[in-house]
């Protein structure tokens, strides 16, 4: 698969993935009531989202290595969170309706649910 097309089932996979948390996890809200406007704040929102990873998570990794030597680990599940919350505050200022409404449970669950879900299309998908 071409990098182009490895992006695109990649952003595809991410704003599926967060289309699938706004139905099952509570505190996670989409409020548009076109269809046009839900696939639209989710790709805008999936795009959020790779970039606030791909940009924040080495630093935290990097700066942060002797928590997460020393949680096992497991500090991992907060920072996920945390990003998922700012992934939400940067949606909000710029105006699209995607809330997540807290770090417990709303965003934890929905950080782990994205997580798991586009792990599970990336190897139904194979990106490779």
């Amino acid at each position: 698969m071409g990098f182009l097309t490895g992006l695109l089932v990649r952003l595809g996979s991410t704003a599926l993935a967060f289309w699938l948390a706004t139905l099952i996890i509570p505190g996670i809200t989409l409020d548009t009531d076109s269809i046009g406007g839900a696939v639209g704040t989710l790709v805008l929102v999936a795009i959020i989202f790779g970039v606030v990873n791909g940009v924040l998570q080495p630093v935290i990794k990097t700066l942060g290595c002797g928590l997460y030597l020393l949680t096992l680990g497991l500090i991992a599940l907060v920072v996920n969170a945390l990003l998922f919350l700012l992934t939400s505050a940067i949606a909000g200022g710029l105006g699209l309706p995607f809330e997540v409404d807290g770090f417990w449970p709303a965003a934890v669950l929905g950080a782990l649910f994205v997580s798991l879900v586009t792990w599970l299309l990336g190897l139904l998908m194979d990106r490779d």
